[in-house]
């Protein structure tokens, strides 16, 4: 078996329609397919689940994970909703679900680990509602978690972190100072009654020259001695190399999508970062994150929920191909960079 990189499967795993007569037919070959899968091929599908995906589906597959607090959409709960096969399982880890936290593992998995942890899913959670397997074990370094008792209530939210220290009692004191000491690392988003306040920069006020009716555009010393810290991301990328489809994506990205993601795909010139949420930064994605099949759909049909238009009715097929093929070349990160 190829060796399994050190990188938690993300969440996203959405629930695919079907009812009535359709998921009552679908019933049989589901039961077929969880059934076929043979003991090696499950214990496999095991292994890769609870090293790549229990971090936001969880070990037991119900997504009641800390990533799931964070993340919205939330990571799919297997154990709840309408139910997947084995094939529509397998389809998501290939190709990832756009507008979700799910990226493709096209690469990273092999066909044969993809098609087992699929089938360990439909099986072990879909299926049978299995536990699978419990973290705080003594071969993961916990061979007496009972002693932890104490803290649980601080980890489930039965006792809420921020409530007054003085309002505990003796031993619910106790167990905040164990959870502190000992879970925090795990559960570092407790319960709490006041969430805070949600920190993040944005734009005041207009950059120095180049957004304000009547004045010239930035000029170029603006731009690279970082004077303005959001011009510098307004500058053109030099790429040697493009073929003609990349060169005219280039010509459409830049008079197009660079007024949010800026002329360098950060999204960090002024317009993307004074938009909520802020505009994609393209630079973080590989072709293993975005496949090239999930970015021209998005940039077709535009991202629900943001300031993505849909560019179906400005840009044809093959400019839309162009724009994608520019991106992929100019941003996209190269596989292990």
């Amino acid at each position: 078996m190829k060796p399994v990189a050190a990188l938690a499967l993300a969440a996203g795993l959405l629930a695919l329609p079907g009812c009535g007569e359709r998921a009552a037919e679908a019933a049989a070959p589901r039961a077929a397919t969880t059934a076929a899968a043979d003991p090696a091929t499950l214990e496999l599908g095991r292994k890769v689940y609870n090293y790549r995906c229990y971090f936001c589906h969880g070990y037991s597959g119900d997504a009641k994970t800390l990533a799931a607090t964070y993340l919205a959409p939330p990571p799919r709960d297997f154990t709840r909703g309408a139910p997947l096969d084995a094939p529509a399982i397998l389809a998501t880890v290939r190709e990832g679900r756009g507008g979700t936290a799910m990226k493709s593992f096209r690469g990273i998995l092999d066909e044969r680990e993809m098609a087992a942890v699929a089938a360990f899913v439909a099986r072990e959670f879909v299926h049978d509602k299995a536990p699978n397997t419990a973290y705080h074990t003594a071969e993961n370094g916990w061979s007496d978690h009972g002693r932890f008792a104490a803290a649980f209530p601080f980890a489930t939210g039965a006792i809420k972190l921020d409530a007054p220290v003085e309002s505990l009692e003796a031993s619910q004191r106790a167990g905040r100072q164990l959870f502190l000491s000992a879970c925090v690392s795990c559960h570092d988003r407790a319960h709490v009654a006041d969430e805070g306040t949600a920190w993040s920069s944005r734009p005041l006020s207009y950059p120095r020259m180049g957004f304000v009716p009547g004045q010239e555009n930035t000029p170029p010393i603006d731009a690279v001695s970082s004077a303005s810290v959001y011009a510098k991301h307004e500058v053109v990328p030099r790429i040697d190399g493009l073929n003609a489809q990349q060169r005219r994506g280039e010509t459409l990205f830049q008079a197009n999508c660079a007024f949010c993601h800026g002329a360098d795909g950060t999204g960090k010139n002024w317009i993307g970062q004074f938009m909520e949420p802020k505009a994609r930064d393209l630079t973080l994605y590989s072709v293993q994150d975005m496949p090239a099949a999930r970015l021209r759909s998005t940039i077709r049909d535009g991202l629900p929920g943001t300031s993505m238009p849909a560019w179906r009715h400005v840009l044809g097929r093959a400019e839309i191909d162009a724009v994608a093929a520019y991106v992929t070349r100019a941003f996209f990160r190269r596989e292990g960079s």
